[in-house]
């Protein structure tokens, strides 16, 4: 089978040139291409190569001030507005505790970085973005009118690397298992080691040494521990709990990052296939219509046990998760839990 040709850079900026209004993610996508490759198209015009290391992005990034960082999957579009404190870098994790920035970072994901230049009109629109290996991309920090803007170009300049190509060259990625299930599921076992769960994170654990993947874990565990929720759940949550004002645990994230919003959320508007909460510091971007399965789980933890809404796409992805906001040492919030508890389960027979 003939492979179609890479198209060039001069060939990537004509079609941009010719589609202003498309959004980058979709160029790409019609193009054939990554969205590192797009970016890098414009080196030496709108868009500069920096070092794309996650933790050396992080010695710097509070010097940015007030920032939108941006988080994104196929499905979802995570976008918070603060500043970047309280970090922990770490080789394999590193950590940002910031009251409105609250991200958990694998750092071996993160390979390429450029910084992006934008003008609309009289504005400058200036991003720091980061993409992986094949050129997907893991984490933006966008720069608003607060941000500190002589720290941004000194971070530019310091980061800034010898190659400035505008061809990206993406390395080729080994597929994994779908869903990472591999084994059949000793139903006993799950359900006696789910039991025994005394904090959330555990959880993974679980999975690994059962060698199960999340889907089927949930399939399998029983309705006391997840039950599966109508297709309108999400929405229905967030409205629920934006009317009964309970801060709500929002996460979204790829391999590379997780984005996490605790607090209020208030004004949820649906577009289309799109459903979106756009608050102050917070805008989440949500397709709907990607959400192939959505769950209701209970986890047991040394506070008793917590409700999360964790929404799957077709290849038994995590799209986004969602917990009531609580802190160590204290049980779910009742009003969380009431929420959970009377969103609409899906009958075995509609499910089937």
């Amino acid at each position: 089978m003939t492979q179609t040709p890479r198209p060039t850079p001069t060939e990537i900026r004509a079609y941009r040139a010719a589609n202003p209004k498309m959004r980058e993610r979709d160029i790409a996508a019609q193009l054939g291409i990554s969205e590192a490759a797009l970016v890098a198209a414009e080196c030496g015009l709108t868009s500069i190569r920096i070092d794309g290391g996650a933790n050396r992005f992080l010695e710097r990034a509070a010097e940015l001030g007030e920032v939108m960082a941006l988080t994104r999957n196929d499905s979802a579009v995570h976008e918070k507005i603060g500043v970047f404190e309280n970090i922990t870098p770490g080789k394999h994790a590193s950590i940002v505790l910031g009251e409105n920035i609250d991200l958990r970072i694998f750092p071996g994901a993160w390979a390429h970085g450029f910084a992006v230049s934008k003008t609309d009109g009289d504005d400058v629109r200036r991003s720091l973005q980061f993409f992986d290996k094949q050129g997907t991309a893991v984490h933006k920090v966008h720069l608003r009118p607060a941000s500190n803007l002589d720290a941004y170009h000194s971070i530019v300049e310091a980061f800034r690397l010898e190659d400035q190509s505008q061809e990206f060259i993406p390395e080729t990625k080994v597929e994994s298992i779908a869903d990472g299930g591999t084994e059949s599921v000793d139903v006993a076992t799950l359900r006696d080691e789910w039991s025994k769960m005394t904090d959330t994170h555990q959880f993974h654990g679980l999975l690994r040494k059962l060698k199960l993947g999340r889907r089927q874990a949930l399939q399998s565990v029983g309705d006391d521990f997840a039950w599966k929720l109508q297709p309108e759940a999400v929405e229905e949550m967030l409205r629920q709990s934006a009317r009964v004002e309970v801060p709500i645990m929002c996460f979204v994230g790829n391999h590379g990052i997780i984005q996490i919003h605790s607090g209020p959320v208030a004004n949820i508007q649906t577009m289309g296939p799109w459903l979106n909460i756009m608050d102050p510091t917070l805008h989440l971007h949500l397709r709907s219509d990607h959400l192939a399965e959505i769950w209701a789980v209970r986890k047991p933890t040394a506070d008793g046990h917590v409700t999360s809404l964790e929404a799957l796409d077709a290849k038994g992805d995590m799209v986004i998760q969602f917990f009531g906001k609580r802190k160590e040492g204290f049980a779910e919030r009742e009003e969380w839990r009431t929420v959970m508890e009377n969103l609409a389960r899906l009958d075995i027979t509609e499910a089937a």
